[in-house]
Formats: C-alpha cells, sequence, structure tokens
C-alpha cells in the first residue's frame, strides 16, 4: 500500500483532494461534505489501534486549537503532507476561532494520507468539554444544522487512538502517565470508543501532567494525575522507553523538557487565545537519536481574518 492509498476510502480521492483544498483556505464544508468526511475518517480510523506504532521520520506536533492560519504556518514550516509525516498529540479544538476548518483539515489529511497522518485523542475531543469551550457553540454559529455537524465530528473523536510510540523509543500522548499504566499492554486493553470517562486509564493518559514531585499527587484540573521524575524514570525503564512526548500544557518557548529531559511537553499554538505572547513548537524526529525543536511565531493579524463578535470564553487553560 502507497502512501497516497486510504483503507476502505468511502470518497475518492478526487473528492477528498478538493475538499483539503477548501479547508487550506479556511473555508467551511457542506453539511454534506461534512457526513462524508466523518464517515470516512471513522472507517480509517478503525483500521488503528489505542496503540499506534510509528516509525521515524515524523513531525511531532501539540496542541493547536483552532488556530487555522497558525496551523497553516506550521505546515509551510515543516512541510505538507504526503511529503512530511505528521503525529499530532490532540486538542485541535476550542478555544481558537476556526476549531471546525481545523479539525475537519487534519481529518481530511488523515482520510488521504492514512500512513502519513496520525491524529491523537486530546482531553478536548470530548462532547462535555466542547459544549462548554467553544467548538459546539461555533458549529451552532456556522452551520443552520450545527448541532448535528457537532454530533458527527465528536462521533469521530471515539475514534481516535490514545497513545503512539515512535520507533519502539518515544512514547507520546496528550497528556501522560497514569498509577493504571505500569506497563504499554495496558493501553491495548481501553475500550477507546466512548466519551472520555472522569476517572480511569483512559482519561489520565490525556490530563495528566508532569511535576516536579515525588511519586503522584492530585491535579488541580479535577481529573488526571500529576507525577514526579521518579515514576518517568520507572516507567521509561520498565517498557525500555527513551523519553515521553506529550502537550496538554501552555509554555512560553513552545516546549519545555522536565525530569531530566525525561519529559517534553510540546505546544504548537503560537499566542494562544489570541494574547498569550508565547511561541509554538515542533519536534522533527529523525530518529530516536537525533530530533530537533523547531519554533514559531503566531501569524500576524492582518494575515487572517479573525472574528471578533465571539461571545467570550470562560478564562480556562486546559
Amino acid at each position: 500500500m502507497t502512501s497516497s492509498i486510504s483503507s476502505k476510502l468511502l470518497v475518492d480521492h478526487g473528492t477528498v483532494d478538493s475538499w483539503i483544498s477548501k479547508l487550506q483556505a479556511c473555508k467551511l464544508l457542506t453539511f454534506p461534505e461534512v457526513s462524508s468526511l466523518c464517515n470516512a475518517a471513522k472507517s480509517c480510523l478503525l483500521n488503528e489501534a489505542a496503540l499506534k506504532y510509528v516509525s521515524s521520520p515524523v513531525t511531532v506536533c501539540g496542541d493547536v486549537h483552532g488556530q487555522h492560519f497558525d496551523l497553516k504556518e506550521l505546515f509551510q514550516i515543516a512541510g505538507n503532507c504526503p511529503d512530511t509525516n505528521f503525529l499530532f498529540m490532540g486538542d485541535y479544538v476550542d478555544r481558537g476561532y476556526y476549531s471546525l476548518e481545523t479539525v475537519c483539515w487534519l481529518l481530511a489529511l488523515k482520510v488521504r494520507y492514512p500512513l502519513r497522518v496520525t491524529i491523537l485523542r486530546g482531553n478536548h475531543e470530548c462532547r462535555n468539554v466542547t459544549q462548554v469551550y467553544g467548538f459546539y457553540d461555533e458549529c451552532l454559529r456556522k452551520y443552520d444544522r450545527g448541532s448535528d455537524v457537532w454530533l458527527a465530528i465528536t462521533d469521530v473523536f471515539d475514534y481516535l487512538p490514545l497513545v503512539a510510540v515512535i520507533d519502539h523509543d518515544i512514547i507520546c500522548m496528550h497528556g501522560g502517565l497514569s498509577p493504571s499504566m505500569t506497563h504499554l499492554d495496558s493501553i491495548t486493553t481501553i475500550d477507546r470508543f466512548q466519551e472520555t470517562p472522569h476517572e480511569g486509564l483512559m482519561a489520565d493518559i490525556m490530563w495528566s501532567d508532569p511535576e516536579e514531585i515525588a511519586g503522584w499527587g492530585l491535579s488541580g484540573r479535577g481529573c488526571g494525575y500529576l507525577w514526579g521524575k521518579d515514576i518517568s524514570q520507572q516507567f521509561l525503564h520498565t517498557n525500555n522507553l527513551k523519553f515521553i512526548s506529550r502537550a496538554h500544557q501552555l509554555v512560553m518557548d513552545g516546549y519545555a523538557w522536565s525530569h531530566d529531559r525525561q519529559v517534553l511537553t510540546v505546544f504548537s499554538a503560537p499566542n494562544y487565545c489570541y494574547r498569550c505572547g508565547n511561541q509554538a513548537a515542533f519536534m522533527n524526529v529523525h530518529s530516536s537519536n537525533q530530533l530537533n525543536m523547531m519554533q514559531f511565531e503566531a501569524v500576524s493579524r492582518q494575515n487572517r481574518a479573525d472574528q471578533n463578535d465571539l461571545v467570550r470564553r470562560p478564562d480556562y487553560f486546559l
């Protein structure tokens, strides 16, 4: 199978290419097109396990949060599919003005180039969070059948893999570790085809954070855990891994190492919420022994067409 052939593709490549062109230009798909895209994406993702193994070279990205023009900038710097392989670690929607165009663009790329694109689930890829932090309201605002669009896309979220491992050396997930995950095999036991639960292994993978503590701690997020350097060291040793790559937290330089370079946080939404002033970053993995970080700035305001009449979001940084 070549990189441009989708497994059991429900739409032809020409149609998907037209969707990608439209979404790249930040134009909405019609409701029938969204429905067809979601069905094709589910068919494609059904072939992937909750734990997915990926080979280098690959470009690893963190949160993008509906910042379409900044995602476009990322592609211009990193390269476009299928010339570049991508691994996204979750949080495609909420906060930004263009969650619909952003998540549909990534899903279309997944459908068109299933072997080149890996899309993991983040804590915002669920029904509960998107009803509060922007995506649901955006669907209602942009479509007459907005609730149906929201239902179709959030249904796809249940199909997204949870964890990826690059070259059997680098583990990638949205949030982090769990007291219930001593071995990688634990991930294969998860029934991911559901709304993200409030507790347990699946929730921890998408909600936990590294912290400068010993052992485990309670998370102020109300879900997931805090984990210390000793936990990272033991997990990596037990599973013969080199380091943990994750997203989930705003870091001002776009990336940050912690736990003596055992944990790397990558955040790919520059000037988060259009006000935080942070850089964004992504990681190019050439091999487990050769990687480099690339930083980039937000696209200038005159080069994007932000809407200014949005309902104010809660001051919430997940």
